[in-house]
């Protein structure tokens, strides 16, 4: 390992070979100062491409498509800036990690904070997801150093050997304080918790979605969490008793996530409780690890759904704006334990009121979550179990729920659909 007594001293000249792949964690795992310095020195790089997930970044803006590529794998947070200009890679976030070690997902150098431990060997604090993986297939892995992470183990910890430039030192940790959810939004949280029993585990994103399901599921009892990620919401469910993780069927008593998406609150309280578990995403995302626990619940979203049950979580317009992610991994991991559902929550109708979200036909457009994979849909209006139903069953269903005043024109779509299906049938008779 190479140390770098401050960070005036990095040159990524010295390390980036043209058109490397620059990589680096998700959310708050995102090194800060690396990758202000790299933007900085942006003009003396020969075309390297970014690579990363979800981002809460300010450092992203379009200008920087002058000196770099970019390639990520969600359209969400402060990717908005620069999906346009992006390569976009659907995947499930399950299979990231193989697709970084066989090389199918190219990086070649990773940017990382840590915080070295009393016992020797770092933690990456507030990250675990592919993180190992990414730091695996780089040929150069610079680290950080941020005394301000919390202590975390399991998947987050990194070995010295792991690490070929370390620098000192920046204290900043992005943070992503829960939004404040929509009067629908809470009314669609209240619809997804009538569905969710006493004891269940849980799988909570990020988002005014799953903030407004944490509310509303203040009055269960002794709930457990398995989560690609969790935010400041966590430590409010704990605090009133909601979440105890005791009834979860594997990993009892502890929180399992792959990255701590909040404020400062939610990282003192994984250091302090002890109680998270810190796993990548082949655990967290594992069909074969949810199918283990008791009562799984998924709660995920989406940007429309049609009315074969179709989720389309990645386009809206023309405009990439969502992922892959790891909504199908949990969709089947609901599916797979005893006892569970995935439900998939949506409000009827976009901010704007201008259009439905419950659709006759997704027009092209992403099926991201397969009508075979779907099991319940909620709105404000109500819930829609889908599995087992067939599809003139599920329209109705659908449709039932969707907003009131585009019940008919959907309702219309749906005979029309029928009319033609009948005569195409008609004339292959004849």
């Amino acid at each position: 390992m190479h140390k770098y007594a401050s960070l005036t001293q990095l040159r990524f000249a010295e390390h980036v070979r043209p058109h490397d792949v620059i990589g680096w964690p998700q959310g708050p795992g995102e090194p800060l100062a690396l990758t202000e310095a790299l933007v900085a020195q942006g003009a003396d790089l020969q075309s390297p491409v970014l690579f990363f997930g979800l981002s809460s970044s300010p450092t992203l803006k379009p200008e920087l498509a002058l000196h770099f590529g970019f390639r990520v794998l969600n359209g969400a947070g402060t990717n908005r800036r620069v999906s346009a200009l992006a390569e976009i890679i659907p995947c499930h976030v399950s299979t990231v990690p193989a697709l970084l070690r066989s090389g199918d997902l190219r990086v070649d150098v990773a940017l990382i904070q840590v915080k070295p431990l009393s016992t020797g060997g770092f933690t990456l604090g507030v990250i675990a997801d592919f993180t190992h993986a990414l730091i695996g297939a780089a040929r150069v892995v610079i680290a950080v150093v941020n005394p301000k992470l919390p202590v975390t183990r399991g998947d987050a910890l990194v070995d010295s050997e792991d690490i070929d430039i370390l620098v000192e030192s920046d204290d900043r940790i992005i943070d992503m304080p829960d939004p404040e959810p929509s009067a629908v939004e809470h009314a669609v949280a209240e619809q997804v918790a009538m569905l969710i029993p006493d004891r269940a585990t849980v799988q909570l994103g990020i988002g005014t979605l799953p903030a407004a399901v944490a509310s509303a599921l203040s009055n269960h009892r002794e709930l457990g969490v398995h989560s690609g990620v969790v935010s400041d919401v966590l430590v409010d469910l704990v605090e009133r008793g909601v979440v105890t993780n005791a009834h979860k069927g594997c990993d009892q008593g502890h929180t399992v996530t792959g990255g701590l998406f909040g404020t400062q609150r939610l990282r003192d309280f994984a250091e302090r409780s002890g109680v998270v578990d810190m796993r990548s995403v082949e655990y967290t995302h594992h069909i074969g690890v949810m199918a283990k626990l008791a009562q799984f619940h998924t709660i995920n979203s989406a940007i429309e759904i049609d009315l074969s049950g179709q989720a389309n979580s990645e386009i809206a317009g023309d405009r990439y704006l969502g992922a892959v992610g790891g909504q199908v991994d949990f969709v089947r991991g609901g599916m797979a334990s005893p006892g569970g559902r995935s439900i998939i929550a949506v409000p009827s109708m976009t901010p704007d009121g201008k259009h439905s979200r419950i659709v006759a036909s997704l027009q092209g457009r992403p099926v991201t979550t397969a009508r075979s994979d779907v099991d319940v849909i909620v709105t404000e209006y109500g819930a829609a179990h889908l599995r087992g139903c067939s599809l003139r069953e599920r329209a109705r269903r659908l449709i039932a729920i969707a907003h009131p005043d585009q019940r008919e024109a959907l309702d219309r779509a749906v005979h029309a659909s029928r009319a033609d299906a009948a005569t195409v049938a008609a004339r292959a008779i004849v």
